[in-house]
């Protein structure tokens, strides 16, 4: 029997789930592993998002609904923006989605051909050069070296070499945690529509802010496409469900190709996540935790090697410099996972040309685990 094989699967492994498969199979051998790999809270989805879940089961309301989503969840998220950004979105450019991995697989395929440019930073979230490659784009890193964000001059620079269909970003960003400043990401989304670009702003840690509040995209160019999940600040990853904000002449083609894809996104998430905008006190109890966490991190994690590359602005990453330990990041978050019993993510992930220098450590956990992964790391180095 022949297998047929498409190039498509040559694509990198997510080396941050291998990890995570790893910290697994040692926990179920009973092993105490504390992970840092994966940028999962570790509190359920709030009180009222699961009773909400809990009557939707009871009355038996599962089912298919429209591509787009349900009204009511449209509805909800758009006036999140207007009491969060204070921003007016149509609810009809809002498309539902099943997680925000579905929302990048849905731009990529509605707005590129394969062989178009799209940049992307580096480091940054390898799904978005894995599930571009997949599809045929042309990827275009732009190396940060040193640089805690993306600017215009970067993107025009990138744009010069050979021009560029698209750009993506992150902020804040992941592996790093740094947020453009507001005149920056102005300047940035201005200078992409000067230049023929179109941009995807990926806000999936809005609301994981340090430093000040939001700036959303939406409120610097007509044209952006947001996509946002409610994965990381609502703590619910494994409800698979996200949005998109679309310029209008977008709409249609997302929903064709969500029809296609997807149908649509689970209803019981869906009715589900109508409630976690109303979670607001609880949620930021959990905010105040990663706060406490992330100055705990700032602290130690220098006096202990792990020089921070970034300013960790937003999100629940610390991401460091480690080469005064290593110049092998894989084989060290190896060796950390199997002798101190702390699992982090190799820079690899992140950064296919510098990654060796680096690991990403999230702080999405407890305040007692990341006291106890610190003082594991530091007898481990000693």
């Amino acid at each position: 029997m022949v297998v047929a094989l498409s190039k498509r699967g040559d694509v990198e492994p997510f080396h941050a789930m291998d990890v995570l498969a790893e910290a697994n199979r040692l926990k179920a051998l009973g092993v105490p592993v504390i992970s840092m790999a994966v940028g999962q809270p570790s509190d359920p989805a709030p009180a009222a998002v699961r009773a909400a879940a809990a009557r939707a089961l009871r009355d038996g309301r599962i089912g298919y609904t429209d591509a787009l989503g349900v009204a009511a969840l449209r509805e909800a998220i758009a006036s999140h923006y207007a009491e969060h950004y204070g921003v007016e979105v149509s609810p009809g450019r809002i498309a539902v989605t099943t997680g925000s991995s579905a929302a990048f697989n849905l731009a990529f395929l509605a707005m590129f051909d394969p062989g178009d440019r799209v940049a992307v930073v580096a480091p940054g979230y390898p799904a978005y050069r894995n599930i571009m490659a997949a599809l045929g784009l042309d990827v275009v890193e732009i190396e940060m070296e040193g640089a805690a964000y993306l600017t215009a001059d970067h993107l025009e620079a990138a744009h010069r070499r050979a021009p560029l269909k698209g750009v993506l970003f992150a902020s804040p960003a992941n592996p790093t945690g740094a947020i453009i400043p507001e005149k920056e990401l102005a300047e940035l989304v201005a200078t992409a529509d000067n230049l023929g670009i179109s941009v995807i702003s990926d806000e999936i840690y809005h609301r994981l802010s340090y430093a000040g509040p939001d700036v959303t995209a939406l409120s610097l160019g007509k044209d952006v496409t947001v996509i946002n999940s409610f994965s990381k600040y609502y703590c619910m990853t494994g409800w698979r469900i996200g949005w998109m904000v679309l310029p209008e002449k977008l709409v249609r083609p997302i929903e064709r190709i969500q029809q296609s894809l997807y149908i649509s996104a689970p209803e019981l998430s869906q009715v589900a996540a109508v409630e976690a905008f109303n979670a607001t006190e609880e949620l930021e109890v959990v905010k105040a935790r990663y706060a406490w966490n992330r100055e705990l991190l700032m602290q130690r994690l220098p006096e202990l090697g792990f020089a921070l590359a970034a300013p960790m602005d937003g999100a629940f990453y610390a991401f460091c410099d480690v080469s005064r330990l290593t110049n092998d990041s894989m084989e060290f978050a190896r060796r950390m996972l199997a002798e101190a019993h702390v699992a982090a993510t190799p820079g690899r992930d992140f950064d296919m040309h510098s990654g060796h220098r680096f690991m990403r450590l999230s702080y999405a956990g407890s305040h007692e685990d990341m006291v106890e992964a610190v003082a594991r790391i530091e007898r481990w180095l000693k």
